[in-house]
């Protein structure tokens, strides 16, 4: 690993360290790359939406890839010093297996003076189901001076 690279590790490890919804979800950052970040949650009994199913509530798979979207625009080349959420679409593609790690992986796939673009995906642990959720969302950009 580059010493770029662990820098960008690095960055995303604060960034959800210091958002309180992060730390209650148990979000960890499994990979940072330039402009792609992969983020995982375990499954928790009191982010369950649905006792009878023991699903994760869709809200806390949002706020995952709500995150996950926030550090792949911060580990973008392009060097924003923050971000924030502008717009963020989401479409369920089934529920989560109960018990299992969410992970969402997402790409900052282009960026403009002042808005990042990026794409993500969420899957569990189940091989071959597909995604539990796919999203594209814009965040701000803002940059240190200079840029």
């Amino acid at each position: 690993m580059t010493d770029t690279d662990q820098a960008r590790a690095r960055a995303a490890r604060q960034f959800i360290q210091a958002l309180p919804h992060c730390r209650a979800l148990s979000m960890q950052v499994e990979a940072v790359a330039e402009g792609a970040a992969t983020i995982s949650m375990p499954w928790a009994e009191t982010l369950v939406g649905d006792p009878r199913t023991g699903v994760v509530h869709g809200g806390a798979v949002s706020a995952l890839m709500d995150t996950t979207g926030g550090a792949a625009v911060l580990s973008h080349p392009s060097a924003p010093v923050a971000t924030a959420t502008m717009d963020l679409r989401i479409d369920y593609m089934r529920a989560a297996e109960p018990h299992q790690r969410i992970t969402a992986r997402a790409v900052c796939h282009h960026v403009t003076r002042s808005v990042a673009f990026v794409r993500a995906e969420a899957f569990d642990e189940t091989d071959g189901k597909g995604p539990v959720a796919v999203a594209n969302g814009t965040f701000t950009l803002e940059r240190g001076r200079g840029a």
